[in-house]
């Protein structure tokens, strides 16, 4: 039998496209156990969350579920734990795990759809941005919707700003309404969420945590200041005492009080010749923000500005802690509690002397627990390091 060109070419066609169909085939399956993978994983880490017993949350806020107080009295409380390293095991799923996370938010366990959320927002899940522009407007929970202005601020679509306006002028938490504010602000001026914010969490070792001790070397670090320019805690040795506090956000007046003490207290510090760094827990914008570099927003507990004050008068850098990476090495445990329906680390401070080593150590138990900035100065006057906080939560336990 005589073959011809044309025959062979057909031939060859005929076996090129049963190739190419097992290839792609095999391409599909493969890819289909991948996105089983991922969402057999997801659904781990959601169940974490799902089975810890949580403190209860009433009114944008954490009550401890003994005293019925805010904030958590045991230090040794595994909150933040859970949640921290839910967060970042998703995070270093990556965006393979934007379906199964979209998926959660129908969750009826608030802390999963809140764990969810988050992640959402440090991967910037751009294609789950109706998902969460639906959750913003219809989620019954303040923390939730909160975190959904949050993250749809770091995805940055510029469609979102209808339904974040929408929330800014309608919802029913001044908290959520807050948070609406920065997430137009930030999508506006392009402020997404960076990629060091995502390899910030995706590093987390919980090897590290707690890590500090009083009487022992302080952990070298180097964090960056809401202008980009990093600094070295080792660089300080052998030269200055330096003092580490870590506030929460904008929105809190105690944090305000702080900056107002430490801009009062300037020359006292200088005197003695202290370096003073706060901290934030957030990407470089929630900074910005919290030192008046960005918008000024609407505080319901303040008339006066604190945006010109704060612009000209704020003398000592304000580092951005992404993840909570070195609080936690420090002790400060993110995610601590919810305050103003935002996850925050205890009201921490570190106080590391001369030669480097760590002389004082504290970690509040609510949002108003901790050293004044003027008790904290005197610590250094006087070199003694001795603190009492008659409000300290104590643990039904403990009592």
């Amino acid at each position: 039998m005589n073959i011809t060109r044309q025959d062979s070419f057909f031939s060859w066609a005929i076996v090129s496209a049963v190739i190419t169909l097992v290839l792609v085939g095999q391409t599909h399956s493969q890819t289909d156990a991948s996105n089983d993978e991922t969402a057999t994983r997801v659904t781990s880490v959601l169940q974490r969350i799902e089975r810890h017993n949580f403190h209860p949350i009433r009114g944008g806020f954490t009550c401890d579920r003994q005293l019925n107080k805010h904030g958590v009295a045991d230090y040794a409380d595994t909150d933040w734990l859970v949640r921290t390293l839910a967060v970042r095991d998703l995070i270093r799923l990556g965006l393979t795990a934007e379906g199964p996370l979209t998926a959660s938010l129908t969750n009826a366990n608030p802390h999963v759809r809140h764990v969810s959320v988050m992640a959402m927002g440090i991967l910037r899940c751009t294609n789950a941005t109706s998902a969460l522009e639906r959750t913003l407007r219809e989620d019954g929970d303040d923390v939730v919707r909160s975190q959904a202005a949050i993250t749809l601020s770091q995805i940055g679509q510029r469609s979102s700003l209808i339904v974040l306006r929408t929330a800014k002028a309608e919802d029913k938490s001044r908290d959520v309404t807050h948070q609406a504010e920065l997430a137009i602000h930030a999508i506006e001026h392009g402020h997404t969420a960076t990629p060091e914010l995502a390899a910030a969490w995706r590093g987390l070792d919980e090897t590290r945590f707690g890590k500090v001790k009083v009487g022992e070397l302080a952990p070298d670090f180097q964090l960056p200041d809401t202008e980009g320019l990093n600094w070295r805690l080792a660089d300080f040795r052998g030269k200055k005492p330096v003092v580490l506090i870590w506030i929460f956000a904008d929105w809190c007046p105690v944090c305000h009080g702080e900056f107002r003490e430490l801009i009062e207290l300037k020359r006292s510090f200088e005197a003695i010749g202290a370096q003073v760094f706060t901290l934030q827990a957030h990407d470089v914008f929630p900074a910005r923000v919290m030192v008046g570099k960005e918008l000024e927003p609407k505080y319901w507990f303040s008339k006066t500005s604190f945006k010109d004050s704060y612009t000209k008068n704020i003398w000592w850098p304000h580092l951005v802690d992404r993840a909570g990476a070195v609080g936690a090495e420090y002790g400060a445990q993110p995610l601590a509690f919810v305050v103003h329906a935002e996850w925050i680390n205890r009201p921490s401070v570190a106080i590391v002397d001369k030669e480097g080593i760590v002389k004082f150590a504290y970690y509040g138990t609510y949002w108003g627990d901790r050293p004044s900035i003027k008790q904290l100065l005197t610590m250094l006057e006087r070199n003694d390091y001795r603190f009492d906080a008659p409000r300290r939560l104590k643990s039904a336990d403990a009592q």
